[in-house]
């Protein structure tokens, strides 16, 4: 996917963002470092943990279904489809690395808002 040529001045649009541990570049998609609790009540970003994004889970760890709703609930907030998330590591860890196919400047848009937007506790 090349987005410089799709959509010329795309990425100049967006300037680079600081830096963020859970957050890296690889290529034209970005890699998310994130730290899973499976069986929650609803599925929501509740915040950071150890340097990676704290994601509740409502699925169980069970036959990949806590997996499958992770890549679900990222897709969704992020308004991309499911086939553009997958996960690299950690498929049987609560710490996981996830690609995602979208430019590091507009996956930190995204989440970077929603981290400022949750309450503090």
């Amino acid at each position: 996917m090349n987005l410089g040529r799709r959509r010329p001045g795309f990425l100049s649009m967006h300037p680079p963002p600081p830096f963020t541990p859970w957050l890296r570049a690889d290529g034209l998609a970005c890699i998310l470092d994130i730290a899973v609790q499976p069986g929650a009540k609803r599925s929501e970003l509740v915040g950071l943990h150890d340097g990676a994004l704290r994601i509740r889970v409502a699925a169980p760890a069970l036959d990949g279904r806590g997996n499958a709703a992770l890549c679900g609930w990222i897709a969704q907030r992020l308004d991309i489809p499911k086939r553009d998330v997958c996960i690299l590591r950690g498929d049987k860890s609560r710490r996981k690395q996830v690609r995602v196919a979208l430019p590091l400047p507009v996956v930190h848009a995204i989440l970077d808002a929603a981290l400022r937007d949750i309450p503090a506790s």
